[in-house]
């Protein structure tokens, strides 16, 4: 049970085959980058390089000094395989073609 020096958060990194969701307590007033340092899951995302750019809370951006509250969930995003844009293109072409 969480006293008020400590908070709950979630640390979750997503590849396309499987996902990562790990939760913690952390120290109140931990900074996003500790809490996923504290949370291990570097062992699974492997040499994949976390930096402000690709970190937000609840899909909002973030940085890596960006101070938590309880319950927030730490995101970390992989870059996009595809353009989004070329993607409704082609979805779009294929609907046109029954």
């Amino acid at each position: 049970m969480p006293d008020s020096t400590t908070i709950n958060v979630q640390v979750l990194f997503a590849w396309p085959e499987r996902q990562h969701l790990l939760s913690l307590q952390v120290p109140a007033g931990c900074k996003l980058g500790d809490a996923i340092e504290a949370s291990g899951i570097r062992r699974h995302i492997g040499d994949f390089e976390v930096n402000d750019q690709n970190v937000g809370i609840y899909s909002r951006p973030a940085t890596l000094a960006s101070v938590l509250n309880e319950g927030d969930r730490v995101e970390i995003y992989r870059p996009l395989t595809r353009d989004p844009k070329d993607m409704r293109r082609l979805r779009a072409k294929g609907q046109g073609r029954k």
